[in-house]
């Protein structure tokens, strides 16, 4: 056999196993996602790092879910058309019990919470200790939320308060938040405040027109804000305390950038008294099996039978989840991870309210946004 026909034989021995690797590369392929069901749903903001964690896109692969995300203020979810969705996953208990009412026969999962929290600097800490405001609990404050407003309603300025040496701004007193017509933070920032200016009660609807003046200048004071509440926890960490030297934020934020190396030792959290809960339900909507099998997943509920297999894949998403700062029912597991991470946090809540209803939460914001306008 001469030069040439060794040379076109080789040739084409090389082009058959080139498309013999090609077909078996797709074949691969095919089998790796055969059985990987796509679950879509539209999640509040805080949630989102969570679900792009690639350890968690993995860990619900195991389970066969593929989950695809839009991500939207709570009010808007609540008030969003949903078609498409196989589940919504809001933040705070009134927007999730609005969407259980609105879709009947949808299952509700209680999934992780988390503390809402005030992020701030050990010099600002101090000079609010020192002013009545703040008490240091050893590495992290609690912030007497009903003395704070006096200040604020007061139009009191930084550089009145007594002691000030490392702050003496012209700024009046506010917690930056965010949009309270959009973002779930600022809504349960509106809670905590309408429970102090109610004389520590739980507003009513019939007392929604009385109390609104009073938290106007919380709001109205601010300015330009955030819809998104990582808005404001990004400047908080990038700005310094010269851009807010007190941000609404969640909790597991501050934790989050902790166990990232984020939090410098002058930055501290504080915990407002009283404080409010961020519950984050899921809701798998009417006949979504895969909304349900993922509500599953991220509950601790007991697995339906035909899960019962996948407990160490929950374990695993649960785990994730405290990961990201999010705090789960197994109080052991978090202190662990508190601990193993050095965080200064609070690991016991006693002063706790819950949010009003969806129908006088709404009256609040509306109220609030009326006079924005």
């Amino acid at each position: 056999m001469d030069t040439k026909r060794l040379l076109a034989l080789g040739l084409s021995l090389m082009l058959i196993f080139g498309v013999l690797v090609a077909v078996g590369v797709s074949v691969w392929q095919i089998s790796k996602t055969q059985g990987i069901a796509t679950v879509r749903g539209l999640i509040g903001s805080e949630k989102e790092l969570f679900f792009k964690d690639p350890a968690v896109i993995e860990a619900l692969r195991k389970a066969g879910l593929e989950v695809q995300i839009d991500t939207a203020g709570s009010r808007k979810i609540a008030n969003s058309n949903l078609a498409g969705y196989d589940f919504v996953f809001p933040s705070g208990v009134p927007a999730s019990e609005k969407i259980r009412r609105d879709q009947a026969g949808g299952k509700a999962y209680n999934t992780f919470f988390t503390p809402m929290a005030v992020a701030s600097w050990q010099s600002i800490a101090k000079i609010l200790e020192a002013n009545g405001v703040a008490s240091d609990k050893g590495g992290y404050y609690i912030l007497n939320l009903a003395e704070l407003l006096k200040l604020i309603q007061a139009g009191k300025r930084w550089n009145e308060l007594k002691d000030n040496n490392d702050y003496k701004v012209n700024k009046t007193i506010l917690i930056a938040s965010t949009d309270v017509r959009s973002s779930n933070s600022a809504a349960m920032y509106l809670s905590l405040i309408s429970y102090v200016v109610n004389n520590n009660n739980i507003a009513q609807m019939n007392e929604v027109s009385q109390i609104v003046p009073a938290m106007m200048p919380m709001f109205l004071g601010q300015g330009w804000q955030e819809s998104s509440s990582q808005g404001p926890f990004d400047n908080y960490l990038v700005m310094g305390m010269g851009k807010a030297p007190l941000v609404m934020i969640y909790e597991s934020q501050f934790i989050a950038a902790a166990r990232e190396g984020s939090i410098r030792p002058e930055m501290v959290l504080m915990y407002p008294e009283p404080t409010i809960f961020t519950k984050h339900t899921l809701i798998a909507l009417p006949g979504k099996t895969n909304g349900e099998r993922l509500g599953a997943l991220l509950s601790e509920s007991d697995l339906p039978p035909d899960m019962a297999d996948l407990a160490a894949v929950r374990a695993e998403l649960l785990k994730l989840a405290t990961k990201h700062g999010f705090r789960t029912n197994d109080l052991k597991a978090f202190r662990e991870f508190a601990e193993a991470n050095q965080l200064k946090i609070s690991q016991d809540f006693v002063d706790v309210i819950d949010p009003p209803s969806y129908e006088v939460l709404e009256g609040l914001i509306v109220g609030i946004e009326q006079n924005y306008k």
